[in-house]
């Protein structure tokens, strides 16, 4: 399914929560959290990670450690969000093609068990697409599950501009 959106969101604030009762959509929603991303002002990025897992679930100590390692490792935090829209490739240096979109997809896989699902996205800087795991809560939102948020984090390729041997 291809999620289409007519701007960037860039706060907890512009989560439509409505938003959050389509499984492929709360994705989608994780990958603009991913962009909000910054080493100098965490919150922003936590705060809309918050909201996507639900009042439900705390984000520890622990899981905030992990994510900004990743986030860290190889100064990949400017792009690796912008990879998962369609058209952004190191190639132009992880610039999206507008309206931005989002590619999610769901496989045989994604439904074993119950109250959870499984989705895909795929990221213009790597060969396999990363997955992400989703909870259906009581009032029927679909939330991130745990730290399910860094299967979206793995490194990816440096953009054209980074690269030494270009």
């Amino acid at each position: 399914m291809t999620i289409t959106y007519s701007k960037m969101i860039n706060n907890a604030d512009e989560i439509n929560i409505g938003d959050m009762q389509d499984p492929f959509k709360t994705a989608g929603l994780a990958v603009h959290a991913i962009c909000a991303y910054d080493p100098n002002n965490k919150e922003i990025f936590f705060d809309m990670l918050s909201k996507l897992m639900g009042e439900a679930q705390e984000i520890s100590n622990l899981m905030k450690s992990n994510i900004n390692e990743r986030m860290s490792q190889n100064d990949k935090w400017p792009y690796i969000g912008k990879s998962y829209f369609v058209g952004a490739t190191p190639d132009n240096d992880y610039t999206p093609i507008e309206p931005l979109s989002i590619d999610v997809f769901d496989n045989p896989y994604s439904y074993q068990n119950e109250g959870y699902i499984r989705l895909l996205l795929r990221s213009g800087g790597a060969d396999t697409e990363r997955f992400i795991t989703l909870r259906k809560m009581k009032d029927g939102r679909w939330v991130v599950w745990s730290d399910s948020i860094l299967g979206l984090l793995v490194d990816i390729r440096k953009p054209e501009s980074q690269n030494p041997w270009a």
